[in-house]
């Protein structure tokens, strides 16, 4: 049983692979029976990316049965396939084109019998010298690209030839301006642009102005700028409500600067990303022992305007648990030269160890909480404080009492007089 166990363990997916794989669940005997080491290495379990590092969603649409819903937006449709299949389409419109008008232009010439007065100088066809399909197919293939050879040329004594034209041309500006339109939306895509937007390869944990901090780096390889840059992120972490449901891969919001504005990016040179644990904060509770064993997932999405065409840009990455490092910050990059500064990409994954508490953000709150309490402070203490504070009320009320009495028996002594 052992044995079978540690080649399930074996043949796990790897964290990045777009494919789950379910291992079957065993008896509740024989998972007591298994040794606790193997116990240990079955609950290191790889948790699987919501989003890969290079940004790309790792999510499989399956069983759609309203494949008409694409149609309707044909143009968006177009675009979002591979390059390919994008030039076969783009290849296959025109030709299908030009060979239906081809065919059409040799249809009346036929009907009309020009094919049986060819070289015929009484005779006047539909279109000059069109003498069979392969010359109606090139006579097409002018018309709508608008070359016009000056050969072949359609005549005034042709009605239903003319009507043709028209509808060749028209029909033809609007396969030009939907397929050329298609190409131009695709080729001018921002999505290359995010290749130049890096996130360093881990996050990190550790105090920052007194308060325990989760950060990560983001930066911009390209001298032209990203405009009204922008960072969020998200967690990705499956829970239970308390009426019992189960919610997979809920996202949460992590607050990396939005009341503040330090969301808003001035993306010149790297910039360190931080977000401050509070009570608000879903690592509230989180320690560094309890961090390995936690499934979840930080996204971090940057988005913005590309400088040079105005076009909005969105790049992401994210982080696993094993990829975000306790007790760690990020060696800096950026440098004073003569007369610039210079950032230096070779150390922008880099971090090194710095001395940070293991407690959670919780449980560091209750330790300073504690620490500014007095010394002498006790239950006991507390309990005399209230019992000297009840013995002067009582006192004063006394006195008062007493005041009061001999203010009354004054009164009727002066009565009596």
């Amino acid at each position: 049983m052992a044995a079978n166990v540690l080649e399930e363990d074996s043949m796990e997916q790897d964290i990045e692979s777009p494919v789950a794989i379910h291992q079957p669940k065993l008896p509740k005997q024989a998972r007591e029976d298994l040794p606790k080491n193997i116990n240990k290495d079955c609950a290191k379990r790889k948790i699987q990316r919501y989003v890969r590092k290079d940004g790309k969603c790792n999510v499989h649409h399956g069983n759609v049965r309203e494949t008409y819903r694409y149609l309707t937006d044909i143009f968006t449709t177009l675009v979002d396939l591979k390059w390919r299949f994008n030039l076969l389409i783009f290849v296959m419109v025109y030709t299908v084109t030009w060979l239906f008008f081809g065919m059409i232009w040799w249809l009346i010439a036929y009907m009309r019998g020009d094919m049986d007065h060819i070289g015929d100088s009484t005779w006047t066809p539909c279109v000059s010298n069109l003498n069979g399909f392969v010359s109606a197919f090139l006579f097409s293939i002018e018309t709508e690209t608008t070359i016009g050879y000056g050969y072949r040329v359609i005549t005034d004594k042709c009605p239903e030839g003319i009507i043709l034209l028209l509808v060749q041309s028209v029909l033809g500006s609007i396969v030009n301006a939907f397929m050329v339109g298609c190409m131009f939306v695709k080729i001018s895509q921002p999505k290359k642009r995010a290749e130049t937007l890096v996130f360093s390869t881990n996050a990190v944990i550790s105090m920052r102005d007194g308060k325990l901090c989760l950060m990560f780096r983001v930066g911009d390889l390209r001298n032209s700028h990203i405009v009204e840059a922008s960072i969020r992120a998200k967690l990705i972490k499956s829970k239970q409500t308390k009426e019992g449901e189960f919610i997979p891969l809920n996202q949460t919001d992590i607050n990396v600067g939005y009341y503040t504005g330090d969301d808003r990016l001035f993306l010149v040179s790297p910039l360190i990303i931080s977000h401050e644990i509070n009570q608000q904060s879903p690592f509230w509770e989180i320690s560094k022992a309890q961090l390995p064993k936690e499934e979840l997932e930080i996204v971090v999405i940057l988005e913005g305007m590309v400088e040079a065409t105005g076009m909005t840009c969105q790049a992401r990455s994210s982080y696993i648990t094993s990829e975000i490092l306790w007790g760690y910050r990020f060696t800096p990059v950026l440098t004073l030269e003569d007369g610039f500064y210079e950032v230096d990409y070779n150390s922008f994954h880099e971090t090194y160890e710095t001395n940070t508490p293991v407690y959670s953000a919780k449980e560091l709150a209750e330790m300073a909480s504690r620490a500014e309490l007095p010394l002498t402070w006790s239950v006991s203490s507390k309990l005399d404080q209230h019992a000297e504070l009840e013995t002067e009320e009582e006192e004063k009320s006394q006195e008062e009492q007493n005041e009061r009495n001999g203010d009354v028996a004054n009164l009727e002594n002066e009565s009596k007089v």
